[in-house]
């Protein structure tokens, strides 16, 4: 059957629980590729503002480490988490390390990038801490690249809280 909202998914936790989407339905979701080793990574540091100041309103950031560019998060998934929590306070959800891209990428990923391409319509990752906006009822409402730092999504996630 073929997904018809972000709820329809799971995966792994960074420690390797089974984490459902289904149990966030009804908030908003910004799920993100990251990287610990990234030009971008100290994007932890505004995503777990966002989270902060957003999550009583019903936000939830999820990141999902990947290792598919430039090789820049080649850690175990418990280096990993240790690594975001020690120098960037992470305390929004984190998943484990997945394939963001190609024949191989987690399922949830190819759904993402198929309900919201890119430009020229591509719907591969380009690279690291691209960014999709999830509203309420579990569906695709943007896509961000890379460049576009998690501050300047402040009006967009008002917009989908509500």
């Amino acid at each position: 059957m073929a997904a018809r909202s972000i709820y329809d998914f799971e995966a792994l936790s960074i420690e390797g629980k089974p984490a459902h989407l289904g149990t966030q339905r009804g908030k908003v979701l910004l799920i993100v590729n990251t990287a610990s080793a990234c030009g971008f990574t100290p994007q932890f540091a505004g995503l777990e503002s966002l989270w902060e100041r957003y999550r009583d309103r019903g936000l939830v950031i999820v990141g999902f480490p990947s290792n598919q560019f430039g090789a820049q998060d080649p850690g175990s998934n418990d280096e990993i988490g240790a690594f975001c929590q020690r120098n960037y306070g992470v305390s929004f959800p984190m998943m484990a390390k997945v394939d963001v891209k190609g024949p191989q990428a987690h399922p949830l990923w190819k759904w993402l990038t198929s309900e919201a391409p890119g430009v020229l319509g591509s719907q591969a990752v380009k690279w690291n801490f691209t960014k999709f906006l999830v509203g309420r009822d579990g569906r695709v409402l943007k896509r961000y690249a890379p460049t576009d730092t998690p501050e300047s999504l402040a009006q967009d996630i008002e917009s989908a809280l509500g």
